[in-house]
């Protein structure tokens, strides 16, 4: 008898791709890297687009890491998706995505200072 599983579904959001292709979350870093047979990553042109563009110092994305993400991932396209165009990267959605890396420093600051 043949046992089929169905693989868990995981939207990658611009904000997890940022975190990824700058090293900042071991847990993602380790389901993307190690290609787990359990879970179907998914994320759109869109939010890759985002999470790139609002990386100010380019030279710090690990480009393994960007082709592994390529690699794994199966990227929809947001226009066919939403049925509407892919919208322009703004300033203020660069500063929201940002943001994530700014609470993730506060977070380790205070666990060091905790120690």
């Amino acid at each position: 008898m043949i046992e089929h599983k169905t693989k868990q579904r995981m939207y990658l959001t611009a904000e997890s791709i940022y975190k990824f292709l700058l090293e900042m979350d071991d847990k993602l870093d380790t389901l993307i890297l190690c290609r787990s047979s359990e879970v179907h990553l998914i994320t759109t042109d869109q939010s890759l687009y985002e999470a790139i563009g609002s990386i100010e110092d380019k030279s710090k994305i690990n480009f393994s890491n960007l082709v592994k993400l390529i690699e794994v991932t199966e990227i929809a396209s947001f226009a066919q998706s939403m049925k509407k165009p892919r919208k322009i990267l703004t300033d203020k959605r660069v500063e929201d995505i940002r943001g994530l890396k700014k609470e993730i420093s506060k977070e380790i600051d205070n666990a060091q200072k905790r120690k």
